[in-house]
């Protein structure tokens, strides 16, 4: 069964990093927060997935 959670913390992530990149936002900013954020909600994901 697909993962639409991870699939969907993903995708955001994807297309922050593409703004980010293009624009290119210094850290700190609220993209670049978000990103952070993300990152901790994508690696707490895997790890219940492991467990």
């Amino acid at each position: 069964m697909a993962d639409l959670y991870a699939k969907a913390l993903e995708s955001e992530r994807k297309t922050l990093w593409a703004t980010c990149r293009l624009k290119g936002l210094p850290k700190g900013s609220r993209e670049r927060q978000r990103i952070e954020e993300l990152d901790r909600l994508i690696a707490e994901h895997k790890a219940k997935q492991a467990s």
